[in-house]
């Protein structure tokens, strides 16, 4: 539409001028990464406050 190259040859162009991925720094999905932190964050948070709570009535 309007001589413009398709979405798929676009995105292929774009990631084509990326540099290469550095070992160890890269994490594929930003999203992914967001609930995969948040979670780990909140089953830690609930293991300490039940530690707190089994401290406070033991």
């Amino acid at each position: 539409m309007f001589h413009r190259k398709p979405i798929e040859e676009r995105i292929a162009e774009r990631v084509a001028k990326l540099p290469p991925l550095k070992e160890g720094k890269h994490f594929e999905h930003g999203p992914a990464k967001f609930v995969f932190v948040t979670l780990l964050a909140a089953v830690a948070a609930m293991h300490l406050i039940g530690l707190a709570i089994v401290m406070h009535f033991a």
